[in-house]
């Protein structure tokens, strides 16, 4: 094996899923049901197929063990887990492996409407139904070798806003519909609504030299969404050479979140439906 897989596997420990009490699955419970439900008209299909196929409600907090063999048989993915936010290098290492890296503590109660750490719910629920699609799934093993060329030779930012944009609050058009497939909405049941129902964002096509020229906000709703038609579109835009693009962008000044480029392709809303291309 070599170091840098050494390096990554260093971060991974025990989810000690024995260690977890009453109190803490049923909050997991809790938040499952409540997103379960706000999410049933706003989450694409195939991270509702996901949730079905894992079968993440059941007694509470799943257990890695149990997950994994339900989940790497559909697509090599496993889950690992992690005390909490790990280096880029090994962030990188595990998803190149097809090794997603979880937190294994779950949020307080004083802290479930909010909490500023990635937690489990996070981690599993926003994260995991999705790599149960063979497409997704490549495009995030795609995203971390991408990571992993890109470490120590370029400015991460516009990596980071690849999957800030796309991973965390990415939105994708569904037989007409804009509906979600970002971790972070699809974990959040007020930003689940605000994204596709609120005036105030634009939704704009997916650009991948635009979006990553694009900076965001890590503690209130985003101002801009980016949206696909297609999870092909997102890995097919991960595959090829960044290089290019990150010259590109050395002299080029960065886009505020809530800043519109002339030539974005500004997704309309109307009569409370997303209409589809202008």
């Amino acid at each position: 094996m070599d170091k840098q897989a050494n390096d990554a596997d260093s971060w991974i420990i025990d989810q000690k899923w024995e260690d977890y009490s009453q109190s803490e699955h049923e909050i997991w419970l809790r938040l499952y049901e409540r997103q379960f439900t706000v999410l049933q008209n706003r989450a694409c299909k195939p991270f509702l197929d996901g949730l079905s196929a894992l079968d993440l409600h059941g007694a509470g907090i799943p257990n890695f063990v149990q997950l994994n063999q339900k989940l790497k048989p559909l697509t090599g993915w496993e889950v690992v887990a992690v005390p909490g936010l790990i280096p880029d290098a090994e962030f990188f290492d595990l998803l190149a492996s097809r090794r997603f890296p979880a937190g294994r503590f779950i949020r307080k109660p004083s802290e479930f409407d909010y909490i500023e750490a990635p937690d489990i719910f996070h981690d599993v629920y926003g994260h995991v139904p999705l790599l149960t699609n063979p497409v997704f799934a490549d495009y995030m093993q795609a995203y971390g070798k991408g990571g992993q060329r890109a470490y120590g030779n370029f400015d991460l930012k516009q990596l980071a806003r690849l999957y800030w944009y796309s991973v965390e609050f990415g939105l994708i058009r569904e037989n007409g519909e804009l509906k979600i497939y970002g971790a972070g909405i699809l974990s959040s049941p007020a930003e689940s609504v605000f994204s596709l129902e609120s005036l105030s964002p634009n939704r704009v096509e997916f650009d991948l030299t635009r979006l990553m020229r694009t900076n965001y906000k890590i503690d209130d709703f985003q101002d801009i969404y980016f949206v696909i038609d297609n999870f092909d579109e997102l890995f097919q835009a991960t595959l090829q050479d960044f290089t290019p693009i990150y010259h590109s962008l050395e002299n080029v000044p960065t886009l505020s979140p809530n800043e519109l480029d002339p030539q974005d392709k500004v997704i309309t809303y109307g009569n409370h439906e997303y209409l589809g291309h202008p």
